[in-house]
């Protein structure tokens, strides 16, 4: 195991890190990238956890599922404090996402398991199809009663133009951003096909995760007890460290953009 505890590494470990990296990418026949909050925040979205992110001004408990479904001051809460501004329009990917998509290009990406919420792995031109979004995504929203689904953006334009709480316009149902809230379970068929992905992949990459949120976090285990060699690309320590190949303590772009420069001069080579 190449390990450094250093936050962050410097450039020569780095690079010499980004090689081995490399190499295993090079040598892999099904790749499963894992990304969490820390490739979102490069992107100017705040995260959820970490000091200073939304639960350090928000108190979680008012924000579970089950309030949201009963109590209209909690969908007010929720429309208004949390969502009605989050993930503008100018969000982009940065380099963590075109690095991956430059991975699904090269033809070693078996698929992107996220954790993230805002499409921007879709942006940056992963397909559809490679991209398993654990926790849903706030470009869409539902209604709980007939099953409606409306964009986002639609949704923002009337909360900016003075609703408090947005229904549906079919069946004035309760309109709900299509996200996992506290308490509530993640979608059976995203997890099922992840958790198949990953005990099938012979290498698996975790960027930007802390791996500290249940059941996604179990993902990389799976990975590894079916075989599969594992790179963790993380400023912080995990607790999947102790079985990584390489782990790499460096900015998710940093990090991932070096890594596949390299491979992509291996497999021109």
């Amino acid at each position: 195991m190449l390990f450094n505890r250093e936050k962050p590494v410097d450039d020569q470990t780095l690079d010499r890190l980004a090689e081995r990296a490399a190499d295993l990418m090079a040598g892999a026949k099904r790749i499963v990238v894992f990304t969490g909050a820390g490739v979102s925040t490069e992107s100017g979205i705040p995260d959820f956890r970490s000091p200073g992110g939304i639960w350090d001004r928000f108190d979680p408990d008012d924000f579970t599922y089950q309030k949201f479904i009963s109590e209209a001051e909690t969908r007010r809460k929720q429309w208004q404090l949390l969502w009605k501004d989050r993930l503008t329009e100018t969000v982009q990917p940065n380099p963590a996402h075109h690095a991956i998509a430059e991975l699904h290009r090269l033809h070693k990406l078996d698929c992107v398991i996220t954790q993230n919420v805002d499409s921007l792995h879709l942006t940056a031109g992963v397909p559809e199809d490679k991209v398993f979004e654990l926790h849903g995504s706030m470009r869409r929203v539902t209604c709980l009663q007939c099953g409606r689904q409306y964009p986002m953006a639609e949704i923002k334009k009337r909360l900016h133009a003075g609703e408090d709480v947005p229904d549906c316009e079919a069946c004035h149902g309760i309109l709900k951003p299509d996200i996992v809230l506290f308490g509530e379970m993640l979608p059976d068929r995203v997890l099922a096909e992840a958790t198949s992905r990953a005990e099938k992949c012979d290498l698996f990459v975790v960027v930007g995760s802390s791996l500290v949120v249940y059941p996604a976090a179990l993902l990389p285990g799976y990975a590894v007890d079916s075989g599969a060699r594992l790179i963790i690309i993380n400023l912080s320590e995990t607790p999947m460290d102790g079985r990584a190949n390489i782990i790499i303590r460096a900015k998710a772009g940093e990090a991932m953009t070096r890594i596949i420069q390299k491979l992509a001069e291996k497999m021109s080579g």
